[in-house]
């Protein structure tokens, strides 16, 4: 039963990455910052149940906790093992626990924010306001940005992969790892669910993250990942005395499914983060696509436009690489090492970031296209014009 009915000028569903990364844009922006703004959650955010890793170009806004970042990655298969150096790019990590603190604890200052942890029964607009029902409260607000599940398309195996992983940070007791160096996929494991590689990210010498991740139709028994882990561990690595020191797992779809970034027919109910499309198809990375859109999003209520983006062409553009190269997997024309492998085989791997990243120029992208065979991606990606 609703018991009252509060007036906001923002709410934020979801105080996930997308939700706190807007929060915190917000708050920083001296035009917005004294807007009255809602953060609704059915939990509050205070475990590390997060590692984001992503690369970027400089110092970003979420500098401060960085946990480490590499100039140097690896990819490595059956084949070849490749050692790069980054140009402009680094690749950073940041923990779910580290990002959350620094973020809630700036908005503590502010009065005019405030938190919530209940459960959304549902969300409704009209051309003037955005309602939000949960199972003690009604709210209200002008615009709401929107980072749960509410309004997802439907996932099936049919259009849609998974990206799903089980991590583990394992501590040595001697000097083990080269805190320098990251592998950002090592290839070299069975690919008989589908593309199957793994990461090896030192923060130092005697700690690392490793992280066992997967593209395929459906999750695999938890005794499967602890048991790839344990094996690559104590027979790729050579390691055989560590310490678990934290652990994670995790589900990002992969999918041709259309995540919209508007719900409703007055631009009042934004999808931000996953929701809206913000994790990429082709790759499952989305921390840096996250604060790109929330930018812009920031910006755009400054000059006091509707907050949510237009799609441009650069925008319909990588759309559309990245339906094209899931479509490719998803056909079982190609696997996805295949792919990977012949990228980082014959191209620059800073220009693989940028196209993975969506920075990249045309040019940059036709260098990338003539890697891969124009067959079975030209087939796809007629497919999905």
């Amino acid at each position: 039963m609703t018991v009252t009915d509060l007036k906001y000028d923002y709410i934020i569903a979801g105080s996930g990455c997308a939700g706190l990364s807007l929060l915190y844009r917000l708050l920083i922006d001296p035009v917005l910052q004294s807007k009255k703004i809602l953060v609704i959650d059915r939990v509050q955010k205070n475990e590390n149940d997060r590692t984001w890793c992503f690369w970027e170009e400089g110092k970003g806004l979420f500098e401060s906790v960085v946990t480490h970042d590499w100039k140097s990655l690896i990819f490595k298969n059956e084949d070849f093992t490749r050692q790069f150096d980054l140009e402009k790019y680094r690749y950073k990590m940041i923990q779910g626990k580290d990002f959350y603190e620094f973020v809630l604890s700036y908005a503590a200052n502010f009065e005019n924010v405030t938190f919530k942890n209940e459960n959304i029964k549902g969300i409704t607009s009209d051309s003037l306001e955005v309602t939000v029902e949960t199972e003690e409260n009604s709210y209200k607000s002008e615009y709401l940005f929107n980072s749960t599940s509410l309004f997802n398309p439907k996932i099936t195996e049919e259009n849609s992969l998974l990206q799903h992983f089980t991590g583990w940070v394992i501590k040595t007791k001697e000097d083990t790892f080269d805190s320098k160096v990251g592998t950002l996929m090592d290839f070299t494991l069975d690919q008989k669910h589908g593309a199957t590689f793994m990461y090896v990210l030192p923060t130092s010498s005697t700690e690392a993250l490793v992280e066992y991740t997967l593209f395929s139709k459906s999750v695999l028994p938890k005794e499967d990942y602890q048991t790839a882990l344990t094996h690559y561990i104590e027979n790729d690595l050579q390691i055989t005395d560590y310490e678990i020191t934290h652990t994670e797992f995790g589900i990002i779809p992969m999918s041709l499914a259309k995540f919209e970034r508007n719900s409703d027919a007055f631009s009042r109910i934004i999808n931000i983060g996953t929701a809206g499309g913000y994790t990429k198809a082709s790759s499952g990375y989305t921390f840096q696509f996250v604060q790109k859109n929330t930018a812009q999003i920031v910006k755009n209520l400054v000059q006091q436009k509707n907050p949510n983006p237009e799609k441009s062409f650069d925008d319909k553009r990588y759309e559309w690489y990245d339906r094209t190269l899931l479509e490719v997997i998803l056909s079982g024309k190609m696997q996805g090492k295949e792919i990977f492998s012949l990228m980082f085989s014959k191209r620059s791997p800073e220009h693989i970031l940028k196209f993975l990243g969506n920075e990249s120029t045309i040019w940059d992208d036709l260098k990338i296209v003539t890697a891969l065979p124009i067959g079975p991606f030209m087939r796809a990606g007629l497919k999905q014009l």
